[in-house]
């Protein structure tokens, strides 16, 4: 019998990506369109809700997230459907090493808290939730990611920018590897518990090491330069944005990596993307070599 996923956010990083991989799993795909449909009606005969609404403004999460969270609940109360939402990071506040599903949550952030009260609500309610959580997304479409946003949002003129310590390793979620993942626990969420947290490992690299493999992807040396934080604490009182990217500093110098355990017991099946794909995946394709600024440097020089 075809299984139906219903799809919030389908234009975005997670849904679009989510979408494919459901339709490809031979799963009828149904898409939500905020703008017309009744979340609650949509859901009716979904097997799985996946959550890939993306509040657009970053600085007023502490409203929209929980009225999102109240409608993803109530459209699964209803139609009795497993939740499946992107979990990240925020939750754990500042506890740099390894981090899996037994890191206590301690966010300092107004981030963090949003999150950890959001997750707080799914597992109340009673819905059958999974939470896969991840770092950093990267989408190799590009759509307001990671490396389009922050890593290469330079790379045009030879520069990789680095959040921190060059060397700091962090943790990056190849969005394509994500969706993949969230089918095979969808296909698996009647042996799951009712909440699951389920930590994505992904891939974990430095700024240094993205840096190498841009240049190696170019054929020509990249630099590595600093975001702009000493202005970002400037502008911080006059722009909302600012102010909320500046909160979160700390989590881009934090050595970080995301434990693999619980989803290889669960899915022991389940291969990631290549790193070399995923680490690249921020070229986009009309960046070419000859259209590269030449730095006159050497590759992954630190400005």
């Amino acid at each position: 019998m075809t299984q139906t996923a219903l799809i919030l956010g389908g234009s975005g990083k997670i849904g679009r990506h989510a979408a494919e991989a459901f339709w490809n799993a031979g799963w009828t795909v149904r898409q939500f369109n905020r703008k017309t449909d009744d979340m609650t009606q949509a859901a009716m005969g979904c097997d799985v809700i996946v959550n890939g609404l993306n509040p657009p403004a970053y600085y007023k999460w502490e409203v929209t997230i929980p009225a999102i969270t109240a409608q993803v609940i109530a459209a699964a109360r209803a139609s009795n459907a497993t939740v499946i939402l992107p979990g990240n990071i925020y939750n754990y506040g500042n506890q740099p090493g390894v981090l899996d599903e037994n890191t206590p949550h301690l966010a300092t952030t107004r981030k963090g808290r949003v999150r950890i009260a959001m997750e707080q609500s799914y597992r109340a309610a009673g819905v059958q939730t999974i939470i896969l959580r991840a770092g950093n997304f990267i989408d190799p479409q590009g759509n307001g990611d990671i490396m389009q946003m922050l890593l290469l949002r330079e790379i045009s003129k030879g520069r990789v920018t680095h959040g921190g310590d060059p060397d700091t390793l962090q943790t990056y979620c190849y969005v394509p590897d994500w969706a993949r993942a969230a089918v095979m626990l969808a296909e698996k969420r009647d042996v799951l518990d009712p909440f699951e947290d389920i930590p994505f490992p992904g891939h974990a690299f430095t700024y240094r090491d993205l840096a190498t493999q841009v240049a190696a992807r170019l054929g020509k040396p990249v630099r590595l330069t600093a975001f702009p934080w000493r202005l970002m604490a400037l502008l911080s009182p006059f722009w909302p944005l600012a102010r909320e990217l500046h909160e979160m500093r700390y989590l881009f110098a934090m050595p970080h990596r995301i434990g693999g355990a619980k989803l290889a017991r669960i899915l022991p099946d389940f291969r990631a993307s290549d790193l070399t794909t995923v680490m690249q995946a921020g070229i986009a394709p009309d960046i070419h070599p000859d259209k590269v600024m030449d730095t006159g440097g050497h590759t992954a020089a630190v400005l």
